[in-house]
């Protein structure tokens, strides 16, 4: 369920999954790498002590 909510909410997620899915991914293959995305976020901020914080504001 994060996942589909991270693809309602997170523009940098919804854009990966919509390329992956044209690419031919299936969906549910794409839902898992997506998943993995928000864990590897998650402790990513846990191990650093620091908010997250996200880099597509700061990209041209």
């Amino acid at each position: 369920m994060s996942a589909i909510s991270a693809i309602q909410h997170d523009k940098e997620l919804k854009l990966y999954y919509q390329k992956r899915v044209e690419e031919g991914k299936p969906k549910m293959e794409v839902l898992n790498i997506i998943r993995n995305k928000i864990v590897s976020r998650v402790f990513a901020t846990v191990n650093r002590g620091t908010p997250y914080v996200e880099m597509s504001k700061f990209c041209a």
